[in-house]
């Protein structure tokens, strides 16, 4: 059995590419995940679109048809969408109307829109 000893130090090679923009922080992982976890349901998806269609504001009695659910369950929804912050409540006498937060989404676009970035031609990358 030989051993070799290397003349001089070793140098550093960088294995990964860069970061080249600031990751997201445990607290704000939490809150996107929450956002995304009120997303992920289809009817969601739906109530948020039908919201968005909406000049304003849109109540119960506006969404379950067209849903084709039941009253308490698009409440349902309606009350996760509120929690994640996506929509706003507003009551209007014995009505309640919702409408989406603006740039509540915009921390979900932005992630989205960066998640399939990849290194730049010619950077290390791991592996």
């Amino acid at each position: 059995m030989t051993t070799e000893t290397l003349a001089g130090p070793i140098p550093e090679v960088a294995c990964c590419a860069p970061l080249v923009r600031s990751p997201m922080s445990a607290q704000e992982a939490e809150g996107l995940s929450k956002v995304l976890k009120a997303i992920a349901e289809p009817n969601r998806l739906r109530v948020l679109s039908l919201v968005a269609a909406r000049d304003g504001a849109a109540c119960v009695c506006d969404l379950t048809e067209p849903l084709g659910l039941s009253q308490p369950t698009v409440s349902h929804h309606l009350k996760t969408l509120v929690d994640a912050g996506l929509l706003a409540r507003e009551k209007r006498g014995v009505w309640a109307y919702f409408s989406l937060v603006p740039g509540a989404l915009d921390d979900v676009a932005r992630v989205l829109s960066t998640a399939g970035v990849s290194p730049a031609a010619g950077s290390p990358t791991c592996g």
